[in-house]
């Protein structure tokens, strides 16, 4: 169907067949090549969406006070398991932030072909250098030795092992590869799936937890709500990340097999073995108002809601949240600031998102 439009003795004709086939031309992967990063028509809603929510929740490590948390680090106040809480916090988020963020823009980004996809993918990757910047930060205001902060994660066993667990997949996918070739669609959507639902959807959440344990205890004020922006950040991650998964598998059902769902449930449960012996490592002696027991049932219970949410079967169903008030801390719309007695917003008005307490 042809659309003409007339400007003055000029007439300029729109072939409207043309654009809607672009439109269906679109796919997360081997879609039409465009040589223009042209939004419209959007395809992927969800995507844009997500994105806008990501502008609004934007924030700075800057903007948050740190000078409770460094009179309490350099005090008798702070038992030696809080600080080795926070160590190992900023010790492993320091790099792995890095490791998703790295993931995202030379592996997953490159393969997508939908514009409006690349576009929140981009805003993901710039939400892991906000966070990676943000431990830094941490490190400079406490004093820690940064050389400290780089042999935890290159020297303890169960960093490590958790490193190569998100790790071996990325590299198989650092080639050119043909995405219409059934093995190497279930490669990239194993990538996806590990990346989003086991390691910031499960692998995340145990010091998320004690680190936010100790700032219900007035503990880190500082560190512990940037712990929470970070949270919240992560819950849109997590989104993006199923959303891709599950449109990549709707888009390439042959790959959605009995033996790769079950590949993906194994998958899940390395994830939570690993970090289960993380958790131990992180929390060696039961402390923080909570036991050793919470934070690995807490795992349990998160990693069968990852299952659930990309349509597979949880490992352990019966298992209820043990740590319900994780959601609670979720409700950071507008925060007083802790220093200057003046109300901070961290959320743009122009897209007020909320985060419900099923997300956790």
């Amino acid at each position: 169907m042809e659309i003409p439009f007339t400007i003055g003795n000029k007439t300029f004709v729109l072939d409207r067949t043309k654009a809607e086939a672009a439109f269906e031309g679109k796919r997360v992967i081997n879609g039409r090549e465009s040589a223009a990063f042209n939004l419209l028509p959007l395809k992927y809603t969800w995507a844009y969406e997500i994105y806008r929510n990501m502008k609004a929740n934007h924030w700075e490590p800057e903007d948050i006070g740190m000078q409770k948390d460094v009179e309490q680090w350099r005090s008798g106040q702070i038992t030696d398991n809080e600080r080795w809480i926070i160590r190992m916090g900023i010790g492993y988020f320091s790099a792995a932030e890095g490791i998703v963020g790295d993931n995202i823009q030379s592996v997953v980004r490159e393969m997508v072909t939908a514009p409006e996809l690349k576009l929140v993918l981009g805003r993901h990757a710039h939400e892991e250098n906000i966070h990676a910047d943000s431990l830094l930060y941490m490190i400079s205001s406490l004093g820690i030795n940064p050389h400290e902060c780089e042999a935890m994660f290159e020297q303890i066993p169960t960093i490590l092992r958790k490193n190569d667990f998100v790790t071996r997949t990325s590299k198989l996918l650092r080639r050119d590869l043909d995405l219409t070739l059934p093995e190497n669609k279930r490669l990239l959507a194993k990538n996806i799936f590990l990346f989003g639902q086991c390691m910031e959807g499960t692998q995340f959440y145990g010091l998320f937890g004690m680190i936010l344990s100790l700032y219900r205890q007035n503990k880190f004020p500082g560190i512990g709500q940037m712990f929470r922006y970070t949270l919240r950040d992560e819950s849109n991650h997590i989104e993006v990340f199923r959303n891709l998964f599950m449109d990549l598998i709707e888009e390439n059902k042959e790959i959605w097999t009995p033996e790769f769902r079950e590949e993906l449930r194994d998958m899940m449960r390395e994830a939570v073995t690993l970090e289960k012996e993380f958790i131990s490592d992180c929390l060696p002696v039961n402390s923080v108002g909570l036991t050793l027991d919470e934070f690995t049932n807490y795992i349990d219970y998160i990693a069968d809601r990852r299952l659930e949410g990309v349509g597979l079967d949880p490992l352990n169903p019966a298992i209820n949240n043990p740590l319900p008030w994780l959601a609670e801390m979720m409700d950071i719309k507008k925060e007083q600031n802790f220093f200057e007695g003046r109300v901070t917003d961290y959320q743009k008005s122009s897209s007020l998102a909320t985060v419900s307490e099923d997300e956790y």
